[in-house]
């Protein structure tokens, strides 16, 4: 299963009563955080599931909002006594940022491993999940992330049996782990539905938001603007009102959507909700510390 907390759900700056947006998504235990504002780390400090497990970092863009909060964070990960290599992932221009951001935080306890993302659309692997990264549209290079845990298929026993696989070796295939020679695929059957969501902020509407959304559990996606008459400042600065994200989801067919990003103006967010409802019924506003599990279906 997956576990995510919307550590913030505040866009553009931070308030005294909203942090700014960053997901912090565990799984098993490993974990990722994706974005990282200013203060993220007293955020991930108030949640309580540690800084230890925390493998990765994924940055959709460098405005501040989402990056100015790296140097804090990573400082955190040192006073945790963190010692293994921890990654960060984000557009072109990735090594630029983090090392001017690394000025004021030079001595870390851990190598810093940067992956810059340039295509349209990258495939990696961090903290057992498989990610795929997609473009969107916000001035600048941004991208979107769907987040996909595999499942594999039912250990069949009576097909150890009739191999004669010795009993002690019956653990490790079924944790996809070959052994003396047999093979995971002998004795399991054919993969099961597994667990996917989708994680995308400041961008207009664009069809890769759909696409990437299909299959989907969930998908937060942001809610910077609500009223209708805010359409033009979405025009202008590249964002997305609470109905637009609603149709995104409606068009991918995902079982739900939250929205997240909120503007400074909103100081009620769910006064929105109706417009979002009437397109996609299954519509809530993530609130700050907002946590939720993703399990396998049965």
């Amino acid at each position: 299963m997956i576990d995510l907390c919307t550590l913030g759900t505040g866009g553009t700056m931070p308030l005294h009563t909203r942090p700014l947006a960053s997901l912090y998504v565990r799984c098993g235990k490993r974990a990722l955080l994706v974005d990282c504002g200013e203060g993220t780390q007293v955020e991930i400090g108030r949640l309580g599931w540690g800084f230890q497990r925390l493998e990765a970092l994924l940055i959709s863009h460098f405005h501040a909002d989402h990056c100015s909060g790296v140097p804090g964070f990573l400082l955190a990960l040192t006073k945790a006594q963190r010692r293994e290599p921890f990654h960060i992932y984000g557009p072109a221009g990735l090594t630029r940022v983090i090392e001017g951001l690394r000025v004021v935080a030079p001595g870390l306890s851990f190598p810093v491993v940067l992956h810059e993302l340039t295509g349209p659309g990258e495939h990696f692997q961090a903290a057992g999940l498989q990610i795929t990264a997609f473009p969107l549209n916000h001035g600048m290079p941004c991208y979107g992330f769907r987040f996909d845990l595999p499942r594999p298929g039912r250990f069949l026993p009576e097909k150890a049996r009739a191999l004669g696989i010795p009993l002690p070796l019956w653990h490790r295939l079924q944790q996809g782990e070959a052994a003396e020679g047999w093979r995971p695929e002998d004795v399991m059957g054919p993969p099961r539905p597994g667990i996917s969501f989708l994680y995308a902020t400041d961008t207009r509407p664009v069809p890769a938001i759909a696409e990437a959304g299909r299959g989907t559990r969930l998908m937060i996606l942001e809610g910077m603007y609500g009223a209708e008459e805010d359409l033009p400042k979405a025009l202008k600065n590249s964002h997305m009102l609470f109905r637009e994200s609603a149709a995104l989801a409606a068009q991918a067919g995902t079982e739900r959507l939250l929205l997240t990003h909120f503007s400074t103006s909103l100081e009620a967010p769910e006064a929105f909700l109706p417009a979002a409802r009437a397109i996609f019924p299954e519509t809530d506003c993530a609130w700050d510390g907002m946590t939720l599990t993703l399990g396998y279906e049965t």
